[in-house]
């Protein structure tokens, strides 16, 4: 059976904008971080950034982090439910419930002696107590001894004991407390004010610029020196992604349009800044070997950059989210 040529045509067709829709899909933000919400903002990761003029819905909740979402989920100061000590309860549940029934029964007459009445009855109730008193002191002498290695633990490291901190070179990549006794609250950071200035601003926006034409150029050591060693692992799975689809996204004229500042803060040394920024932009998706655009993505954005910084050096990336 023989196929016309008008039929072999629209099928090749056909085949032709399948495979253009397969390339062109998955990187319809194919900008940096574009689409998505990633990285650390230390203690504040899975908290909303705070709405702006340029981002007046806020910032949208963190959607991959490396930083564990129990940190800074409790107030300063609060236990972690779940790791109170144990031996704050003693005394009620079980016990309390032996000594009471034990105790209720012999004024009772019905003791685990009970029965035997007048002076047997007491001296059955005094042996009661007596076998009482022993087993309370025994279960004391038990949990004592079972505490002693946890509280050694907690005498040698202290409440802010070693603790990994941010991570990584620059200071940011993972975030988290350090690993606290068993029944102790985990670690706070020491929480403080920082205030931004002119030159802040201009290195936020350098590092705007800066990062795009990196990511465009494929140099993941540039990357790493400008961005946290999380964030260099998610832009590296990105360019490792384009690179499997035979792709290149090329970010040019990048320009930042309007900017202001949602959050700054310190956590012991390091110091975080989210900046809503809103930038235009020439953003297109090449294939690798004839360089024909295959893609083309927004000319404007509207995200928000969280900065950190370290005693001695320069600001980094480290987390971008979406705007609502």
């Amino acid at each position: 059976m023989s196929t016309s040529p008008s039929r072999s045509r629209r099928r090749a067709a056909l085949l032709a904008l399948a495979a253009a829709l397969t390339v062109a899909a998955p990187i319809a933000e194919a900008r940096p971080g574009g689409g998505g919400s990633m990285g650390s903002r230390g203690s504040r990761t899975y908290t909303a950034p705070s709405a702006t003029p340029t981002a007046p819905g806020g910032g949208m909740t963190m959607q991959r982090s490396q930083t564990a979402p129990s940190l800074g989920m409790n107030s300063p100061g609060m236990a972690n439910p779940g790791m109170q000590p144990s031996g704050r309860r003693f005394g009620g549940g079980f016990f309390a419930g032996l000594l009471g029934a034990g105790l209720l029964g012999a004024l009772f007459g019905s003791s685990f002696f009970g029965g035997l009445g007048g002076l047997a009855s007491m001296l059955g109730m005094l042996l009661q107590v007596g076998l009482l008193v022993v087993v309370v002191m025994l279960a004391l002498r038990f949990f004592r001894r079972r505490n002693e290695p946890a509280a050694a633990s907690y005498a040698r490291t202290g409440p802010g004991g070693p603790n990994p901190g941010m991570g990584g070179p620059q200071g940011g990549a993972t975030g988290g407390s350090a690993a606290a006794p068993m029944g102790a609250a985990p670690r706070q950071p020491q929480m403080r004010q920082v205030q931004i200035g002119p030159n802040d601003y201009q290195a936020f926006e350098k590092l705007l610029g800066d990062i795009q034409d990196a990511f465009s150029r494929e140099d993941r050591v540039t990357l790493s020196n400008l961005t946290t060693p999380e964030m260099v692992g998610y832009f590296d799975e990105e360019l490792q992604a384009n690179a499997a689809r035979g792709v290149v996204n090329r970010v040019s004229d990048v320009k930042l349009l309007q900017g202001d500042l949602a959050e700054a803060w310190g956590e012991d040394r390091t110091d975080f800044a989210t900046v809503a920024m809103r930038y235009s932009l020439k953003d297109v998706t090449v294939e690798r070997g004839s360089g024909r655009i295959v893609a083309n993505g927004d000319p404007e954005a509207v995200e928000l950059w969280t900065f950190q910084r370290q005693p001695g050096r320069a600001w980094v990336l480290s987390a971008i989210q979406q705007t609502r």
